[in-house]
């Protein structure tokens, strides 16, 4: 049994990877900001499943906070295997002169700014044991820019560059970096970017099939349960309607 932590699990990507990990015998470490959520996930998996959960509630935009949370995590709790960087958000899509600086801040914060300080408690504790993998959750978005998308693919673009340091700074300790980038994937990301407009949002996936948050699962276990000689540092995947951020066939 091993013991992951999982951010941002109370929905879409990260809820998909806990129960990945629950499925096959592995107990997680859940987190995000809606307390109700995180205790019904942790309700779900540990009657479904028989393997322990535990919650901590918290922003990752919150250094005191992520600190306080993953400090306060019991001895037993502290041996983390695998870190999965889910935690991230797109917040509106215009040109960078109509941007919003709520939304910048928010973007920069979550998606560069909340991995980076869980990572630096969690890479130390990994440090320790000299035994470690951490897999951050980047995005197509991170491998090319496309129309009004500049502040998010800047913000993913630094996940990608981030990953590939911490691949590293990490690699004399033990300690594995990968990312996984999806393309068009449906789950809350879209209703989030659109401040709640569930019309717009789902015109994003109109006549498509998209990823699933499964589908990104599958990808993060795969990586994680490799041999030991194995060492699967990026993975991209997209639909099959998908070629690239901007070439999608929809269906007539």
């Amino acid at each position: 049994m091993k013991t992951i932590l999982v951010t941002g699990a109370t929905a879409g990507f990260g809820k998909a990877i806990a129960l990945k990990y629950a499925q096959n015998g592995n107990r997680v470490i859940i987190t995000g900001r809606r307390a109700e959520r995180l205790a019904e996930l942790k309700q779900h998996i540990e009657e479904q499943y028989k393997t322990p959960v535990f919650t901590l509630c918290f922003d990752v935009r919150d250094n005191a906070e992520v600190e306080k949370a993953l400090q306060s995590l019991p001895a037993d709790w502290q041996n983390i295997d695998i870190l999965v960087n889910n935690a991230g958000l797109a917040a509106g899509l215009g040109p960078i002169q109509d941007g919003h600086l709520d939304h910048w801040e928010r973007m920069i914060d979550t998606n560069v700014k909340g991995l980076l300080y869980v990572s630096k408690v969690v890479c130390n504790l990994m440090i320790a044991r000299k035994s470690g993998h951490i897999v951050n959750i980047s995005s197509i978005a991170g491998k090319e820019v496309y129309p009004n998308g500049n502040v998010y693919c800047a913000t993913k673009h630094a996940v990608e560059a981030l990953t590939k340091g911490m691949r590293i700074d990490l690699h004399p300790h033990g300690v594995k970096v990968s990312s996984v980038a999806p393309g068009m994937a449906e789950t809350e990301f879209s209703i989030v970017r659109y401040d709640g407009d569930t019309d717009r949002a789902a015109k994003v996936y109109e006549n498509v099939d998209p990823l699933q948050a499964e589908d990104i699962a599958e990808s993060v276990y795969f990586i994680t349960e490799s041999p030991a000689h194995v060492y699967i540092q990026d993975i991209v995947l997209t639909p099959t309607a998908q070629a690239n951020a901007t070439t999608v066939i929809r269906k007539q």
